[in-house]
């Protein structure tokens, strides 16, 4: 039996050795060959190339997927109109793949020659960043505006682009949508983020991914300096995140005509675990977060008395960077509660204005697991259009791999928006909502020789003066009571009066009492019990008040009745 046993093993070592032998009669090329097809293979897997779909449906691309609210007037009126929304989106052969696109947007890119006007700006709490205008007069030779002066009563559109993180107005993307909205006859300002551009930090403020006050700053700006020119926002990654946040932070109260958000991350704390879960995502995360320590490097001297300076150095992932720097920077208690605060998702719902939304299915850094399907569906302000391919803000197309889809798709949909009559327009005085911004009490601004000057927001300026009154007005029509005229109540700097000087002011007509009677009625009618309930505790807590009223004075006047002999008593 063990001699049996020993016998096989002995013929299985001979086979395996005549296996081996044969082995060795295969030549070497064949091993290479064999060695650079799984190589092949496992690259083709590991960037997700998707050529051999594109030889199999013969280049023609992916259909463009729309997600949006059946009874939406956005999508009826304007992107139904759009051809490139409803075609089809084919990646340049040589980049089919989001991980080759991504990189060779961030390495060469091939953006076109552009020549920014810089303008500083400087923001309410000290803070100082770079506005980046290309004109339509710089691209087309059309000397006709010149000056800020003609800019200041035209007509032409402009459009904001909010960058994305650590990027500004020199990225390759960003000189793709400058250049495209420029040579079709638009204007546009690249809003730079603090500390990038070139420009220092002047504040102990630095930006993150929700932070909306310098975009609302900016747009408020430019719709004080150029009231005839329609505003447009488009805001990319980071920048798209911040945009959105800003639209459903203040609704409609905004002066923005219509808005493009691309590649958003959408939820920062799914973005945050999807960038660490793959090796190939860890790259990016990698790079990100390298980008992030030379952009406080620029800045050390405030990082290091706001912030964990050592712990920047050491970081190697994102997270661990808005651990040490973003979170404290910010004063958020953790990072989960930085990423939760800052997401835009959680605003989809209270957008207000129309807005386009392009994401790609394969982006890289930003998942497609965070996209608000359901919130945008349920918008009717929104539409979300997804493509299968495109990486993160590359999208490019054709064989030479010149121009991006996104760029054209953005001006498409601005374009049409901008002829129909669904583009939004703020309200003159706009009623005061609950989330009220620090903005609101910043300081306007005006242009002097290229520069931002900051004028002071006290309330005996003209404008302050005037809004007020204005507010007033909209407070006492609510309340259907009846003020005098207008002009009685105007007060403005020129005129030299105050508020206070309100209430000298003579010969003004009493106000009807009808108006707050029924008022008083409505309210009365509308919160019957909360009224008698008021009233109840009303009087409970002034019977103390009154019996010792009422005893002092029946004691005073006891007093004066009795005789002055009984006193002796």
């Amino acid at each position: 039996m063990a001699y049996n046993f020993w016998k096989s093993i002995g013929l299985s070592a001979h086979a395996f050795e005549l296996i081996l032998e044969g082995f060795t009669f295969i030549p070497i090329i064949h091993y290479v060959i064999a060695f650079l097809c799984f190589l092949l293979i496992f690259i083709y897997n590991f960037l997700e190339f998707h050529f051999v779909e594109d030889v199999l449906t013969l280049f023609r691309g992916s259909p463009v997927s729309l997600t949006y609210n059946s009874a939406s007037e956005i999508y009826q009126g304007v992107a139904s109109k759009c051809n490139l929304l409803h075609g089809r989106y084919m990646a340049t052969p040589w980049l089919s793949s989001p991980h080759i696109q991504t990189a060779f947007l961030n390495f060469f890119g091939r953006p076109p020659a552009v020549n920014y006007r810089r303008q500083l700006f400087h923001a309410s709490d000290g803070g100082t960043f770079a506005l980046d205008w290309l004109r339509s007069s710089d691209v087309l030779g059309d000397p006709t505006y010149e000056d800020d002066a003609s800019l200041t009563h035209d007509k032409t559109p402009i459009v904001v682009v909010i960058p994305g993180l650590t990027s500004d107005s020199s990225s390759a993307y960003l000189k793709h949508l400058a250049f495209s909205t420029a040579e079709r006859g638009w204007n546009v300002v690249i809003s730079n983020h603090r500390g990038l551009g070139g420009i220092s930090v002047t504040s102990d403020c630095f930006y993150n991914a929700g932070w909306t006050k310098d975009t609302r700053d900016v747009i408020n700006y430019l719709h004080h300096e150029y009231p005839n020119a329609p505003l447009f926002a488009v805001g990319t990654s980071i920048g798209a995140n911040i945009l959105v946040k800003y639209l459903g932070e203040d609704g409609e109260d905004i002066p923005i005509a219509g808005a493009v958000a691309i590649c958003s991350p959408w939820d920062l704390l799914i973005g945050s675990r999807f960038i660490c879960r793959r090796t190939v995502q860890k790259f990016y995360d990698r790079a990100l977060t390298v980008g992030l320590q030379e952009y406080a490097q620029l800045h050390e001297s405030l990082y290091s008395r706001l912030a964990d300076w050592e712990g920047i150095v050491k970081s190697r992932t994102i997270r661990d960077f808005d651990n040490y720097a973003t979170r404290l920077v910010g004063k958020f208690e953790t990072v989960d509660t930085y990423y939760r605060h800052c997401s835009s998702a959680q605003y989809v719902t209270k957008v207000k204005i129309p807005l386009l939304c392009i994401s790609a299915l394969d982006d890289p850094v930003c998942t497609r697991e965070a996209i608000p399907w359901d919130e945008c569906r349920e918008n009717k302000n929104i539409v979300l259009a997804t493509t299968r391919h495109g990486g993160h803000l590359a999208f490019f197309e054709g064989l030479t791999g010149s121009s991006l889809w996104w760029v054209r798709a953005v001006n498409e949909f601005l374009g049409v928006l901008h002829c129909s009559p669904f583009m939004h327009t703020q309200k003159k005085n706009p009623p005061h909502c609950g989330l009220e911004s620090s903005v609101d009490k910043g300081p306007y601004v005006n242009v002097a020789h290229g520069m931002v000057a900051a004028i002071s927001n006290d309330p005996l300026s003209t404008d302050a003066g005037e809004d007020s009154s204005e507010e007033q007005k909209v407070d006492d029509e609510r309340a259907n009571i009846i003020v005098p005229d207008a002009e009685e109540h105007v007060v403005t700097r020129s005129s030299g009066q105050t508020f206070k000087q309100l209430e000298n002011i003579k010969d003004v007509k009493p106000r009807d009492m009808t108006g707050i009677v029924k008022w008083l009625d409505q309210l009365f009618q509308q919160n019957r019990r909360s009224t008698w309930m008021l009233a109840y505790i009303a009087i409970i807590s002034t019977l103390p008040l009154m019996g010792a009223a009422l005893h002092f004075l029946f004691r005073k006047k006891f007093k004066k009745t009795i005789p002055a002999k009984s006193l002796k008593l």
